[in-house]
């Protein structure tokens, strides 16, 4: 079933497509394209979250779940254009050193931010460029660049997703579709919370001590490249909280 995308002056309103956006940067994000004019579709595998966010900023929901291929399927059937696609479905699992790695929680997190990200992109290509001026927004992280202790298994499969991102960016090059990757620092989402398999004592402690970036501020740069006219092309976007230096230092740490 297709989306009306009609504007009360007729006109038709540009589409954006928002993945893992029950919390954290993608509902920020829904929020604030929405606020700029697009008709936002989100989606997600927590269902009522995500009905209830498109219910708020006018937009629709759609359950999503970037390591099912069927799921990305009717997904990408129910959409009739797409100007916007963020990449935001992802995640992190455990502080494991590599001796003592969950080969369990590596294939979560290469599935989620590597192959989720693939099936997504490679399915929504022919709608981004139909629309004659698309753009492709990943959100990768720091650790798409660094390497930090007991943190391979994230870091590894950040840099995949990074280097599917960026090999886009040559092989389409004088199609009408543009490629921005974020690389964000601390953010306090509910990112922690699933590495630390719902340990909210644990996962509020990554944050004590220090002033980390919102979901808000990286939803803001999301939108600000959204809003570049269509010969300019944002690359790559890295943005940390002033309290941190690296993916290893920070106020904390020294």
């Amino acid at each position: 079933m297709g989306i009306s995308t009609q504007a009360a002056d007729g006109s038709e309103r540009k589409v954006a497509v928002v993945t893992g956006a029950s919390s954290g940067i993608g509902e920020a994000t829904a929020r604030a394209l929405a606020h700029d004019g697009y008709h936002v579709v989100v989606g997600a595998r927590r269902t009522e979250r995500i009905e209830a966010l498109a219910a708020e900023i006018g937009g629709r929901a759609h359950h999503l779940d970037v390591t099912d291929a069927e799921s990305v399927e009717q997904f990408i059937a129910s959409l009739d254009r797409v100007d916007v696609l963020v990449n935001n479905a992802g995640g992190a699992k455990g502080l494991a050193t590599v001796a003592d790695a969950d080969l369990d929680d590596w294939r979560w997190m290469w599935e989620t931010n590597v192959i989720g990200t693939l099936r997504v992109t490679k399915g929504m290509l022919p709608l981004l460029e139909a629309s004659g001026d698309g753009l492709i927004v990943t959100i990768t992280s720091i650790a798409a660049i660094e390497t930090y202790d007991n943190g391979s298994g994230y870091t590894s499969a950040k840099h995949g997703q990074s280097v599917l991102h960026r090999t886009l960016r040559p092989e389409l090059l004088g199609k009408p579709i543009r490629l921005t990757e974020i690389l964000p620092g601390m953010v306090e989402t509910e990112f922690s919370l699933v590495r630390f398999d719902g340990d909210a004592e644990r996962a509020d402690a990554v944050y004590r001590g220090l002033t980390p970036l919102t979901a808000g501020d990286v939803a803001d740069v999301i939108a600000f490249a959204a809003s570049r006219p269509p010969h300019v092309n944002l690359d790559q976007i890295v943005l940390m909280p002033r309290d941190q230096a690296s993916a290893r230092r920070n106020v904390k740490t020294g």
